[in-house]
């Protein structure tokens, strides 16, 4: 039988612990024929601290890895070795779907993996802002100013907000790093 993507459910925060282990554990108990691929879905993200712009990375689908494996044979019936080797594995709580999973489209998959290879180059922002929200800037000329969301652009990390300048309302374009909440 082929090998398919499937999702295997992890206790909070054991994600990285769970691909960890698999990973030291496929040579040890024979399943290199079996597992093809695991990974934790993250991507880049970007957070001002002390007023310094930080990159880290988040867990696009925290409590969950991903595994490209053998699960089923022609009948499609579950092999209990590759299942009970999952359920064995420390922090995993089994797979979405419980002992007869069914596995998740390679389209979803390739979603997934783009989205994180896209942020290697493109870095996300870490906070999110909803327009008509109020913010202040706190980094360029506009600094010390509050001012309403107006527009926003997820891609490029970039907000249209409104500042008051001289008692007009003065359209600014800035930067999801270079302002704070409320």
């Amino acid at each position: 039988m082929a090998h398919e993507w499937f999702i295997i459910h992890t206790l909070s925060g054991q994600e990285q612990k769970v691909l960890d282990s698999i990973n030291k554990r496929i040579d040890v108990e024979e399943m290199g024929e079996h597992i093809k691929d695991v990974f934790v879905a993250k991507e880049k993200v970007v957070d001002v601290r002390g007023g310094e712009k930080k990159v880290s990375t988040k867990k696009l689908f925290p409590g969950y890895v991903f595994i490209h494996m053998q699960l089923r044979d022609e009948d499609r019936k579950t092999i209990f070795e590759q299942l009970n080797f999952i359920k064995d594995t420390p922090g995993a709580i089994g797979f979405v779907g419980g002992d007869r999973p069914e596995p998740t489209p390679d389209a979803e998959i390739e979603d997934i993996q783009t989205r994180m290879s896209d942020s290697e180059d493109l870095e996300r922002p870490k906070v999110e802002f909803e327009v008509g929200e109020t913010v202040k800037i706190n980094h360029g000329a506009f600094e010390g100013n509050n001012g309403m969301v107006e527009e926003i652009d997820p891609d490029k990390g970039r907000l249209k907000v409104t500042v008051n300048i001289f008692g007009r309302d003065t359209p600014v374009d800035v930067e999801y790093w270079e302002v704070d909440k409320g």
